[in-house]
């Protein structure tokens, strides 16, 4: 029976070497048309390409020994999810909130970020230090003349 996965998943060893196993016998699988998903009583669904991919996805991290958390993105994050979300300590998400960087809404004492917003933010930030990178790149590039 399946089960609601509200806290990461960190995979054991045995649970890595069948990731990697899984996921190398899929990733080599020539068929880009029909996914399906099965259990050991037989039962059989189709997956939409998407799903596929998300499950392909897993299995590539799991593979890696890497924890994975499934976020709804109707979700609300704790400061510390949020935090952990973005990588950064809880004091510097608590100054991105009281800066208005980032929605948020009080629950009794508590705040909760919605995840669709925390992760636009994520997006935002990674983009502009893209940017930044490659503008120093380039300037670097002009500067002691590599770019020819």
């Amino acid at each position: 029976m399946a089960k609601i996965l509200d806290h990461p998943v960190i995979p054991s060893e045995l649970e890595v070497a069948q990731a990697r196993k899984s996921f190398e016998a899929l990733k080599q699988d020539s068929s880009d048309t029909h996914f399906i998903l099965g259990s050991q009583t037989g039962q059989k669904v189709p997956l939409t390409e998407n799903a596929f991919d998300y499950l392909l996805s897993i299995l590539n991290e799991l593979s890696k020994g890497h924890a994975v958390l499934i976020v709804p993105i109707q979700a609300e994050l704790s400061t510390y999810e949020a935090a952990e979300l973005l990588g950064v300590s809880r004091p510097f998400l608590i100054r991105l909130l009281d800066k208005d960087e980032l929605p948020y809404r009080v629950v009794g004492r508590h705040r909760r970020i919605p995840a669709k917003e925390l992760l636009a933010y994520k997006e935002k930030t990674h983009k502009r230090r893209s940017t930044a990178v490659a503008e120093m790149s380039s300037a670097d590039d002009e500067i002691y003349g590599l770019g020819d």
